[in-house]
């Protein structure tokens, strides 16, 4: 997770105005609605209240599979009839910025910077571009007071790698204002000035003096973050694949199985490239459901991350398919592992510019390092089992994650094992109400197949393409990647060839 000693607010008397509430109450106004946003995040994760601790599963009145099924088929049709809403949100999060890439995948660099707002509204915005994960590695200053305030530190302080400032002046001000700034200002400091007039002479005379760029306000976060990726991107630089991160609400949900299943139908039903990096790394189970035995991989990689580059990567890689590759874990107790955040935001960022998709298998530990992972991943996917361990465990990380990620969408939620015969279990209705998040997958135990396919070393689309867990597997791998499934033409050509030719 990002550093907060990096983010830093100041003004204490308008603490309140520039910090909103970690969570809502149902029916209690949304501080930020009719402020203009991106339209890239979804809204504010509204949680509800969980049944008392003392409770227990015997509370909860079971409901026959017949009724889960039901339940499933009313979401799937709910999900389809969204789905166009769904796709023009995840278009315009991937709108393409200079050099090509999309917003989501910009991250800007470990610069300083500082932001001088001139009102409450940009104050909040600005913190909220603050906080959001592409800024992880920035350290960033917020202040109130404008022009003057800035004037006033940059008096007696350098000037930071980017000043952004708000000047809303009219033309003859901002220019003046803008010429006063500049005699406190360090060469080589880029500066983005935020007026409230759509003025093109005054954006050319801006930028004649030095000005990096000029935004008209009211300011949204996506357009904050857009300009600073703008600044501080290489046109030539290669794509950054999109990381999916799976993460279980406790040990030996499936999270593992599930995260390899869809690494595989990504690779081979939508035949886009795939790494697949298993960090359990004492117990890591990738290299058996792939019927792999590696002797690298990703633990020489964090052992010296600093070495680690193209070539070197090629070498550690196992190579499962025309598509996905394996950077598996030794799965050895013969030593220990501990490891700083930055050795693994370093093999993360070397394998995201050599695959368009990176698919992370997390344990279920929680440590600075992979609370970090979580924080900064594109896509999440919680596996929970329906019973009471994991739906408090579930609610806990969704309101963590939603907090720390405001302008991503919330983390997938995927249901396991439901139906295990004789177990009282949190109908999966229930489980998403309480959590106040709808379930994105519901998968039955069906312990004949997913041990047939684990002990072959294979997928479920492998053993059974046709059960209702394959398929399921495929609808979540669309909705991560937003591509569908490789459909071959040449069979129905080629019958209708052979019908034309007689064959």
């Amino acid at each position: 997770m990002q550093n907060e000693d990096n983010k830093n607010y100041v003004e204490l008397d308008l603490a309140s105005q520039l910090t909103p509430e970690p969570s809502l109450e149902v029916g209690e106004p949304d501080p930020f609605d009719g402020q203009p946003d991106s339209g890239y995040a979804e809204e504010a994760f509204v949680s509800e209240e969980v049944a008392p601790d003392d409770e227990t599963q015997d509370d909860y009145e079971y409901v026959s599979q017949a009724e889960q099924d039901e339940w499933q088929e009313e979401m799937t049709a709910l999900e389809v009839e969204g789905d166009e809403t769904d796709m023009s949100m995840s278009a315009s999060a991937s709108e393409a910025l200079p050099g090509g890439l999309p917003m989501q995948d910009r991250m800007i660099p470990r610069i300083s910077i500082d932001a001088f707002c001139d009102d409450a509204e940009s104050g909040v915005v600005m913190q909220r571009v603050a906080a959001d994960r592409r800024l992880n590695r920035a350290h960033v200053n917020i202040q109130m007071g404008g022009l003057e305030a800035a004037l006033e530190t940059y008096t007696s302080a350098s000037t930071p790698d980017l000043v952004l400032i708000e000047m809303f002046g009219e033309r003859d001000q901002v220019l003046q204002d803008i010429d006063r700034l500049a005699e406190v200002c360090d060469a080589g400091t880029k500066v983005v000035v935020i007026g409230k007039i759509n003025d093109i002479i005054l954006y050319r005379e801006l930028v004649h003096r030095g000005v990096s760029e000029y935004m008209v306000g009211p300011i949204t976060v996506a357009q904050v973050i857009d300009t600073m990726a703008g600044l501080y991107s290489d046109p030539d630089m290669a794509p950054i694949g999109r990381s999916i991160v799976f993460t279980g609400a406790k040990g030996g949900v499936g999270s593992s199985t599930i995260a390899h299943n869809v690494a595989w139908c990504i690779s081979e039903r939508m035949k886009h490239d795939v790494t697949l990096i298993d960090l359990d790394l004492p117990f890591g189970t990738a290299g058996l459901d792939f019927n792999e035995d590696p002797t690298q991989g990703v633990a020489e990689a964090l052992m010296d991350p600093e070495r680690l580059d193209d070539q070197l990567l090629d070498r550690l890689l196992v190579k499962c398919s025309e598509h996905l590759s394996l950077f598996a874990s030794p799965s050895s107790l013969e030593r220990t592992y501990v490891m700083d955040t930055e050795a693994f935001d370093s093999i993360l960022d070397t394998v995201r510019t050599t695959v368009p998709c990176m698919i992370v298998d997390l344990p279920h530990i929680w440590e600075p390092w992979s609370r970090h992972i979580l924080s900064t991943a594109d896509e999440i996917v919680v596996t929970a089992t329906p019973d009471l361990a994991s739906l408090r465990n579930t609610k806990n990380l969704m309101e963590t994650l939603v907090q720390a990620r405001q302008n991503d969408s919330r983390p997938k939620l995927v249901i396991n094992q439901l139906g295990v015969p004789k177990r009282p279990e949190i109908p999966a209705k229930d489980f998403a109400e309480a959590i106040g998040a709808e379930v994105d997958l519901i998968l039955p135990f069906d312990p004949q197949l997913f041990g047939t396919a684990a002990n072959n070393g294979q997928m479920i689309g492998e053993v059974k393409p046709d059960s209702k867990a394959a398929q399921g597997f495929v609808g979540l791998a669309q909705r991560l990647t937003n591509k569908e499934v490789a459909v071959k033409k040449e069979a129905g050509m080629t019958k209708f060839w052979s019908q034309l030719v007689g064959k």
